[in-house]
């Protein structure tokens, strides 16, 4: 009995909810039939009418210089402050490099041979051989003077030939030794050692030409993440620079924005960090693919800043706009009077005090006006929204409120 009692009263409270909201409903048809509404009311007008998109982007040089150290070492010295700016050819920074000091050391031993101690003793060992050598020419003669007349026969001239052969080997190898920097090791790479030698001592200049920084062009130091006597790794990050003056950013738009870019559009900047301040450019570079950013697929877009000034930095977010269509003199009505229903637009048009629901035919659009192909004709008075939220209603008769 309980359970038949609790399920009467939920069918009597039903049966109120619903009543109570069809007395809502006649009220607000009611209303809306016989008391005046008051709206708020535009009119369909002539003039120019931009589309736009707008999306994130990120400020970056349009040539940018990073110097990295060539080796580990120690910062010997700065000689400029973050921000500052820079001349052509200017000092920047200069590392110590001990690896370096040993480069030139083996090319110096090089150059000269070896250890006094070794020039002396190659110098012995190649007088011995020249002699020897000497001595081998003079037997080879003689003997084969001696096979003219058969006192020698052909294996001893052979193996004199042989002899001065290996003789003048041994003498080319000293004297390679002279110019050439090997070791015992190293003796089937003789005849390319003193290249190798002049290609490290070149390699060693660069290394030093690297480790003292100077500014490639006249620009802005904008990053150096290191401090005198600091130590860093090979590779390491030492300084950035750019010309503040030419700067691009590289926007990202959403894929369904693509096609409407076009090369040359203008382009409207802003920076949370300067309110009330907007940069200019234009489009340089439309997307040639498609990439994920984040959780959105996007088309990166190269923007060249025409107005770029020291205030927009490197590494900057931010806002970009494009005008992606414009046109003057098209009849226009605010964006808040168009209405959609299974596809088809309409606006209410005030027609003797009283809403009347007219399709229209639509064009390009903005955030805050739509364009109006068909339907309406310029100084029509269309209805925005009720001022007491009343919902629009065809036939309603409406007051123009504020």
């Amino acid at each position: 009995m309980a359970t038949i009692r609790r399920t009467n009263r939920r069918t009597v409270w039903a049966w109120v909810g619903a009543a109570i909201a069809l007395v809502l409903i006649f009220y607000f048809v009611r209303n809306a039939t016989r008391t005046r509404v008051p709206v708020r009311v535009a009119a369909a007008v002539r003039g120019e009418l931009e589309s736009t998109s707008s999306t994130n982007g990120k400020v970056e040089p349009q040539v940018n210089y990073e110097a990295h150290a060539p080796y580990s070492g120690l910062i010997k010295n700065r000689y400029v402050h973050e921000g500052e700016h820079v001349t052509q050819g200017q000092l920047l920074l200069a590392e110590t490099l001990a690896a370096l000091r040993s480069t030139q050391a083996n090319y110096s031993s090089m150059m000269k041979g070896g250890t006094q101690e070794e020039r002396l003793t190659l110098n012995g060992d190649i007088e011995r051989t020249v002699a020897e050598r000497d001595q081998a020419q003079r037997n080879l003669d003689a003997l084969r003077k001696l096979q003219l007349t058969g006192a020698a026969s052909a294996n001893e001239v052979s193996a004199a030939e042989q002899r001065l052969a290996a003789t003048n080997v041994s003498l080319q190898l000293l004297q390679q030794r002279k110019t050439e920097r090997y070791d015992a090791g190293d003796i089937e790479r003789a005849k390319t050692a003193f290249e190798q030698a002049e290609a490290a001592n070149s390699a060693a200049q660069a290394v030093l030409n690297q480790a003292i920084v100077r500014a490639p062009f006249t620009g802005t130091v904008y990053s150096l993440p290191v401090s005198k006597s600091e130590y860093v790794q090979q590779g390491s990050l030492l300084l950035q620079m750019a010309d503040l003056s030419k700067m691009q950013v590289r926007g990202y738009f959403d894929e369904p924005e693509i096609g409407k870019l076009r090369v040359g559009q203008p382009i409207s900047i802003e920076w949370d960090a300067r309110p009330g301040k907007d940069w200019h450019g234009h489009i340089a570079r439309v997307p040639s693919t498609i990439i994920t950013y984040g959780t959105r697929n996007v088309g990166e877009v190269l923007i060249t800043i025409d107005d770029a000034d020291d205030d927009l930095l490197p590494n900057t977010n931010v806002r970009v706009t494009v005008v992606v269509a414009s046109a003057g003199n098209v009849l226009n009505v605010p964006r808040e009077a168009l209405h959609t229903d299974r596809g088809r637009s309409y606006v209410f048009r005030i027609v003797n005090g009283k809403l009347r629901r007219t399709l229209v035919t639509v064009g390009s659009l903005n955030l805050t006006q739509v364009e109006i192909l068909s339907g309406l004709k310029e100084g029509d008075q269309v209805a925005l929204g009720s001022t007491n939220g009343v919902p629009l209603v065809d036939g309603m008769p409406i007051v123009e409120g504020r």
